[in-house]
């Protein structure tokens, strides 16, 4: 998608710091986090948001949490905990319409979330 931040991303075009990718997915470091380890997991195909996600997505959708764990890994978070979050819509947050999943830890989490 030619507006898309995201898709910009993923392309090269605008620089990010990746920490992980797969032949399906990035992941790279919010720009403003909300933890001290915050980065997004984004599929390389443009999909707007969770909301439009079809059975024909599925193999990018897992690839997604799996690159997620290898975040949590690579972020040392993984036996401390770590949150995993997808935004749909304004009223969520969800300033980017590309789906992404939030890898959230590095502090305790509460809860309700925020």
């Amino acid at each position: 998608m030619e507006d898309c931040l995201f898709c910009g991303i993923v392309s090269g075009d605008i620089p990010s710091d990746i920490v992980a990718s797969s032949n399906l997915s990035v992941a790279f470091r919010d720009v403003r986090p909300g933890a001290p380890s915050h980065v997004l997991v984004v599929p390389k195909e443009h999909i707007t948001d969770a909301s439009t996600i079809s059975p024909s997505n599925g193999a990018v959708v897992a690839d997604m949490l799996m690159t997620a764990q290898e975040v949590a890994f690579i972020e040392k978070i993984h036996e401390s905990g770590y949150r995993l979050v997808f935004n749909v819509g304004e009223d969520a947050g969800n300033s980017v319409p590309h789906l992404h999943l939030h890898v959230l830890g590095g502090r305790l989490m509460g809860w309700p979330p925020g």
